[in-house]
C-alpha cells in the first residue's frame, strides 16, 4: 500500500519541507515590506517637517533671507544713510520706532540733525533695531523698520522716519504691527504711497535685514536705544547734558578736526 511505501513517505516529507520553506520566504518578504514601509513613512515625515520649518522660518525665527534696501551702507550694509557722504562729521543712531526714548530724542534733535545734513556738515547712519518687540512682545518694531527700509527704496527714508516718530504709539501698544496703518502713514510723505511701497510692506521684504541689524546691535556692546555716536563717541544718555545747541557745536567742532 502507498502508506507503507518509503519513497512515498519521502516525497510527502519533501513536499512539506518545500511548503515550509516557501512559507518562511513569504514571511521574510512580508517583514521586509513592513520595514521598508516604516522607513519610507519616517522619511516622509522628516521631509514634511523640513518643508514646514522652511516655510515658517523668517516669519517668527528671523530666518528670512536678507535683502538689502537700496543704498544701504556700513558694515554688512546694515545702515540707512542720510546727508552727504563726504560730510566731515559722522553720526550713528541706533533706534527702535516703538522706543519712547528714541521718540524723545527725535522730537528734540531731528530738526537740528536735518539742518546740519542739508548744510553738508553731517552725515548720519541710522541702524534700526527691534528692542521693544523683545521687551513687550509683538512685531511693531520689526514691521515699522521694514516699512522704513521700503521707504528708503523710494528715496523717502528720512521723511517717513520722521513721520513714524511723530505718530509713535505708547511703548506697550503694538500699533506699528498693523501694516495697513504703516501704509496709511506713508500718505503723509509726498510721493511714497503706491503699489511698490505697499507690496514691500505687505511682503516684509526687509524683515531679514531688520533681524540682521538687530543682531548686530546685540553684538555692538550697546544695550539701549537710542544710542547716538558722533564720530564713534557716545554723546547721548547716561547723564550726558546734550541740547540741540550743544549738539550743533559738537558737530561744528568735529568738522574742524
Amino acid at each position: 500500500m502507498s502508506e507503507n511505501n518509503p519513497q512515498g513517505k519521502r516525497s510527502a516529507r519533501e513536499r512539506m519541507q518545500a511548503e515550509r520553506e516557501r512559507q518562511k520566504s513569504k514571511d521574510r518578504q512580508r517583514r521586509m515590506l513592513v520595514v521598508l514601509a516604516a522607513v519610507v513613512g519616517v522619511l516622509a515625515v522628516v521631509a514634511v517637517v523640513g518643508i514646514l520649518i522652511g516655510q515658517n522660518s523668517g516669519d517668527d525665527d528671523g530666518g528670512k533671507p536678507v535683502a538689502f534696501p537700496k543704498g544701504a551702507v556700513g558694515k554688512d550694509r546694515l545702515a540707512l544713510p542720510a546727508g552727504k557722504a563726504d560730510a566731515p562729521a559722522a553720526l550713528t543712531v541706533y533706534e527702535d520706532f516703538r522706543c519712547p526714548a528714541c521718540g524723545q530724542f527725535e522730537a528734540g534733535f531731528s530738526k537740528t540733525i536735518n539742518e546740519l545734513e542739508d548744510a553738508g556738515k553731517l552725515r548720519t547712519e541710522y541702524r534700526l533695531v527691534k528692542l521693544i518687540d523683545g521687551n513687550f512682545g509683538g512685531t511693531g518694531s520689526r514691521n515699522s523698520a521694514n516699512a522704513a527700509a521700503c521707504a528708503q527704496d523710494a528715496g523717502k527714508f528720512v521723511p517717513y522716519h520722521d513721520v513714524l516718530f511723530r505718530n509713535q504709539p505708547p511703548e506697550s501698544d503694538d500699533t506699528f504691527a498693523d501694516k495697513g496703518h504703516l501704509k496709511e502713514l506713508a500718505g503723509k510723505v509726498d510721493g511714497l504711497s503706491g503699489k511698490r511701497f505697499d507690496a514691500c510692506v505687505d511682503d516684509g521684504r526687509y524683515d531679514g535685514w531688520v533681524d540682521a541689524s538687530d543682531e548686530a546691535f546685540g553684538k555692538s556692546g550697546h544695550n539701549s536705544t537710542p544710542t547716538v555716536l558722533l564720530d564713534g563717541e557716545n554723546i547721548y544718555g547716561q547723564g550726558a547734558n546734550l541740547s540741540p545747541a550743544s549738539f550743533k557745536q559738537l558737530v561744528e567742532d568735529a568738522g574742524k578736526d
